[in-house]
């Protein structure tokens, strides 16, 4: 399956269940000597099972419990559902960026955001099946609402308003997943195909030449040119990811140095 795909949605677990699964306020069972477990170590076998996938078509209550050593019923007394699984297993890994954005100095707001960026790319690369899991509404853990805090205070008294703070870093998560989507993307093709990018275009050029006409689509292809020389490539992810971060620190640095009192233009 591809990882472009939204195959699940955080939040369709019941929020108050899920809320003292994540806070530790669950009182769970009695448990007996063969089901000596804890719900992290349900989510961390969760998290190992997606992550040697990378993917989530295969993670199942049933493939859990098995890994645990456990009946499949037995592991619902520690996670109520599927769904409620994933929303503790993104909070598990929004831990993992946590310790990495403790170490922020958010004195440069600047560097800071691209420590943001950062912290999330990693996150992404790691744990690609996170990009199938639609979060508009998040899990509302501790490392995730930790992970918020720690991101909002790189841009908090540089001049922007709550709101605009909220949007700033909104607008750094959804640049840095949109191209790690790309990237797993790319990494699924290459292993399904069994050829690189840049062997594909090869392949392709042959016959793209004798239909292409230059002189009808001459913006694409001087751009696509110029492209191709600068990255011996289609495209380069690499890049993408630098250019679009620079873009945005630059539009926040024009949008701070606005005229005091000058609201933000909303469409």
């Amino acid at each position: 399956m591809l990882i472009g795909v939204t195959t699940e949605s955080s939040g369709s677990a019941d929020p108050a269940r899920t809320i003292a699964l994540l806070w530790g306020t669950r009182q769970l069972p009695r448990r007996g000597p063969r089901h000596a477990l804890n719900s992290e170590q349900v989510i961390t076998a969760a998290v190992e099972i997606a992550d040697a996938d990378k993917d989530l078509t295969s993670l199942s209550m049933r493939r859990v419990a098995e890994s645990l050593g456990m009946g499949t019923m037995s592991l619902y007394t520690y996670v109520a559902s599927r769904a409620e699984l994933l929303e503790a297993m993104l909070d598990w890994v929004y831990g993992e960026a946590v310790a990495q954005l403790e170490k922020l100095n958010p004195k440069d707001w600047q560097k800071g955001l691209r420590q943001v960026a950062s912290a999330n790319w990693a996150m992404y690369l790691r744990h690609p099946w996170m990009l199938q899991i639609f979060t508009g509404r998040p899990p509302l853990g501790p490392n995730a609402i930790a992970k918020y805090d720690l991101e909002l205070r790189v841009v908090d008294g540089i001049g922007l308003s709550d709101v605009e703070m909220d949007a700033a870093i909104t607008l750094v998560h959804t640049h840095v997943a949109g191209v790690a989507r790309r990237r797993v993307e790319a990494e699924q093709a290459r292993r399904r195909t069994g050829i690189t990018d840049n062997q594909w275009w090869q392949a392709a050029a042959p016959a793209l030449a004798e239909v292409f006409d230059p002189a009808r689509f001459p913006l694409a292809d001087r751009v696509g040119k110029a492209t191709g020389e600068a990255f011996q490539a289609a495209y380069d992810l690499e890049h993408e990811y630098a250019f679009g971060l620079d873009r945005l620190i630059e539009g926040l640095a024009a949008l701070i140095r606005r005229p005091k009192g000058r609201a933000t233009r909303r469409a």
